[in-house]
């Protein structure tokens, strides 16, 4: 049977071997939740950037630049990091540049994975279909808040290890961890977040209806990995 284990920062994974596995990015509130949304509504390719620098100087005619920073879009992008923005019809088609605090370091820090998958509650079971059709070692990583572990991205890889717990392993104490965190919230993962600090961070800036909506499970069948540099469906 394949392992799986869960890092709770990416400050942690130099502990965790990536090589052959399948890693799963996290970052529920709200990166990751974008990407998944935008492939739903079209959207062709997104290339990620940990630099704000490198991803405003891509921007580019065709190209559509999204930037956020400390949960407020950045000056001079054309999207922010609100999944809403990312059901626009205008970006059917087109190809996105991101930049963000967490999620995108998150990926820049997993490079060598053997496949990079984006994950959200928003395609819960679809991701662990395909996973297990993978049949390789599972790692988790949530992309936290600056280093610092958060409730949601927790939430979220306890969701994922319950959905997979007949099929693997769990490796360490975190898969454990994160389940029984899950289980304990599960029937209201509005209201075991809103305590948390990103949702606090969140509500300051008077942003209420992203988190609901990025805890709410299997919205959508789509499954974006990172192949050559950028976020695509696969086929």
């Amino acid at each position: 049977m394949k392992s799986l284990d869960v890092c709770l920062s990416p400050e942690l994974l130099h502990l965790f071997p990536i090589k052959d596995r399948s890693v799963v990015i996290a970052d529920i509130l709200r990166a990751t939740s974008c990407m998944v949304t935008a492939f739903a509504h079209g959207v062709k390719a997104i290339k990620p950037y940990a630099s704000l620098e490198g991803c405003r100087n891509s921007k580019q005619p065709g190209i559509f630049i999204a930037g956020e920073r400390n949960g407020l879009k950045v000056e001079g992008f054309d999207l922010g990091n609100s999944p809403f923005e990312y059901m626009a019809p205008e970006l059917k088609g087109t190809v996105i540049h991101m930049t963000t605090t967490n999620g995108t370091q998150a990926i820049e820090k997993s490079a060598g994975g053997s496949a990079i998958f984006i994950g959200s509650f928003l395609n819960l079971s679809a991701l662990a279909d395909v996973l297990i059709k993978e049949n390789r070692d599972v790692l988790i990583v949530c992309a936290g808040w600056k280093g610092k572990v958060n409730l949601e991205d927790t939430l979220f890889a306890g969701a994922l290890a319950h959905l997979l717990s007949s099929h693997y392993n769990f490796e360490c104490d975190a898969p454990l961890i994160a389940e029984a965190v899950y289980l304990q919230a599960k029937n209201d993962l509005t209201e075991a977040v809103s305590q948390a600090s990103h949702t606090r961070r969140l509500n300051r800036l008077n942003i209420f209806k992203d988190i609901s909506f990025c805890l709410t499970p299997d919205q959508y069948p789509v499954v974006p990995c990172l192949q050559n540099g950028y976020i695509t469906l696969p086929g």
